[in-house]
């Protein structure tokens, strides 16, 4: 199975942010772009979970498919949200790790939900207008988002995707 890279949704972010004239990029490629970025990020996460709990040498499996579509826009929504916050929720408490989350893991979660919001508005906004300079800023905070979650420990990276698929109750 050939999972969806990240790097090949910034890629086609950056191509679609570039000019194809002299003018300004056509509005359509820059929102594409900035829609792009999150996608980047989003898929880079489900495939991290999926490696996670099924294993990268089973991607071709029915069981793989299964833990990377069961991960929602606003499951990671949720979660990121939780993760900014300064204590946790009660049903969330005993599965973080002791000391709570990072930094490196605070700042990818802050990108990919500021990534998210932008991305809801260049795909459903019609009045919104963008440049070229916002996609490119897009794709900056996503590529930069990617880098934190990479550098964040083992643990850290467990226990969120664990949160991730799994709703504790």
């Amino acid at each position: 199975m050939t999972l969806l890279d990240a790097q090949h949704f910034f890629q086609r972010a950056t191509r679609l942010a570039a000019s194809q004239s002299s003018g300004p990029p056509r509005q359509v490629d820059v929102r594409r772009a900035i829609s792009d970025a999150y996608y980047g990020i989003f898929h880079a996460t489900l495939a991290a979970a999926a490696d996670q709990f099924v294993g990268a040498s089973k991607r071709s499996t029915s069981q793989y498919v299964l833990v990377y579509r069961s991960i929602s826009h606003g499951a990671i929504r949720e979660l990121c949200s939780e993760v900014k916050r300064p204590t946790f929720s009660r049903l969330l408490v005993r599965h973080v790790p002791p000391g709570g989350f990072g930094l490196d893991l605070k700042a990818y979660a802050e990108g990919l939900l500021e990534l998210q919001e932008k991305r809801i508005l260049a795909d459903y906004d019609p009045q919104k207008r963008y440049r070229r300079l916002d996609a490119v800023a897009a794709i900056a905070a996503a590529q930069h988002a990617l880098t934190q979650f990479k550098n964040t420990s083992d643990a850290e990276r467990e226990a969120f995707l664990a949160l991730l698929v799994f709703k504790p109750r």
